[in-house]
């Protein structure tokens, strides 16, 4: 067994796609509408989906905004360097919401970032 993807609902399934190629450097994938169910499935990672875990947006088109709850977390994702990745994503219109610092009780060094739906994305050192 493998895991394959998480899946996301999105509201604007373009802004999200920006988001995650142009901020975070996720390539697409794939992208498909299924009109008769009124949704739009996109796929996007860092490699191909058959050695990766990707991520799969999920844009119902009768939907534009979500309640993200309370027992969802986060997505991590391995950086080289925590400080450069965040002003990367800062300069590209991305929104920092846990500046880069030591974890609250220990020493790995982590941020958090947020995407247009507010989910949450945390930075670690992959070194």
């Amino acid at each position: 067994m493998r895991l394959l993807h998480t899946m996301l609902r999105v509201g604007d399934l373009d802004a999200s796609i920006r988001f995650y190629t142009d901020v975070l450097g996720m390539e697409l994938l794939r992208r498909k509408d299924f009109p008769d169910g009124r949704f739009t499935l996109a796929f996007l990672g860092y490699g191909d989906e058959s050695a990766n875990t990707v991520l799969e947006l999920t844009h119902n088109w009768d939907t534009s905004t979500y309640n993200l709850g309370d027992a969802y977390g986060h997505i991590a994702i391995g950086v080289e360097d925590v400080y450069g990745a965040c002003e990367r994503i800062r300069s590209s219109g991305g929104k920092v919401v846990r500046e880069p610092g030591p974890m609250k009780h220990g020493s790995t060094v982590l941020a958090f970032v947020e995407d247009p739906d507010g989910y949450k994305i945390e930075l670690l050192s992959d070194g």
